[in-house]
């Protein structure tokens, strides 16, 4: 198949694997075969799910081809070059010359991507920081070590220099950085503490979601603990990640059936629904306040690290946001 030179963006173009590509990775032969994409690019569509190999979303970009092997692939818009600075309000939780930790409402995006070009956490930061920020993990996420859904509130720690971000990064690498997380969640987890553990890949059925997988994906674990439950109606649990997948809190308590309320990806099944078996124990106007909560109930609470000057653990801690407080309170009602 000839090489493609007129990549543009927004369309979804197929490629064949020659024969003289056969046995490569695949990241390695659409980068070769679609020359206006990067490895680095070729790479990022993958991971975002838009590959696809009979009607099969494929995400490692590992894989080794064979000739004759038909990919489809979607190109998105790009993002822009460098996000610029916008005067957003920064809940600030501490700042020294080499960190800030900040308290992220619901709705704020962490990074400009397709569909969020602007008005993000990264365009607050680049506000707040000035050029100190810059080139700082990238001129599209300067700064940024870690992320949060946009629907997830939270802590979060930013790096302000090279020397934090190569340390915090090493942190996350290693897993001796510290993230809890609360969640309200349908029903009752039995037994009450545990442990979660399987393997996060896209899910094959939607690109958009992630999900369990028997075969490939990445290791993920999460431990968890019921704080408090109000029957068999709703919990509300604590979650420490062990690893740091996409949508993992999300992703784990849907696959040992607690969703957590109010989740759009997730949480549609039948223990969410107004007449669902975890909602119908609730009376209204409780039972709508859950049903019709408009994000999911899920706020990072506490982060833990070394700070990177001098090596001491440092510990954060941030209440529940008041969305969630309320719902709460709805339940103490009862």
């Amino acid at each position: 198949m000839p090489e493609r030179t007129d990549i543009s963006y927004n369309e979804q173009v197929t490629y064949q694997v020659p024969d003289d590509a056969a046995g490569e990775r695949l990241d390695k032969a659409l980068a070769a075969g679609l020359p206006g994409l990067s490895r680095s690019r070729v790479q990022a569509l993958l991971e975002q799910g838009c590959v696809r190999e009979g009607g099969r979303t494929i995400t490692d970009p590992s894989l080794r081809v064979k000739s004759g092997q038909t990919f489809d692939v979607f190109i998105p818009e790009a993002e822009p070059a460098q996000p610029e600075a916008q005067d957003i309000p920064l809940d600030v939780v501490y700042e020294d010359e080499d960190v800030l930790v900040i308290d992220k409402p619901a709705g704020l995006v962490v990074h400009p991507a397709a569909g969020n070009p602007d008005n993000t956490l990264v365009n607050a930061l680049l506000a707040h920081c000035g050029d100190s920020l810059s080139g700082i993990g990238g001129v599209k996420r300067p700064g940024i070590v870690h992320r949060l859904d946009k629907d997830t509130s939270g802590l979060m720690v930013v790096a302000k220099n090279d020397r934090a971000h190569h340390a915090l990064t090493e942190q996350f690498s290693g897993r001796s950085l510290s993230r809890t997380y609360q969640a309200l969640v349908w029903g009752l987890p039995s037994p009450r503490e545990g442990r979660i553990e399987g393997n996060i890949g896209r899910s094959t059925a939607d690109r958009k979601k992630m999900a369990v997988v028997a075969n490939g994906g990445k290791h993920a674990a999460t431990r968890y603990r019921v704080i408090k439950n109000w029957g068999t109606a709703v919990s509300l649990v604590e979650c420490v990640l062990e690893t740091g997948r996409t949508h993992q809190i999300r992703v784990h308590m849907a696959h040992i059936g607690h969703p957590v309320v109010g989740d759009p990806l997730y949480g549609k099944g039948r223990a969410a629904r107004p007449g669902g078996k975890h909602a119908s124990a609730l009376p209204e106007p409780q039972r709508g306040a859950f049903v019709g909560f408009p994000r999911q109930a899920l706020h990072a609470t506490a982060l833990k690290f070394l700070h990177p000057a001098h090596g001491e653990p440092v510990r954060f801690e941030a209440g529940l946001p008041l969305d969630m407080q309320g719902l709460i309170s709805t339940l103490e009602s009862l």
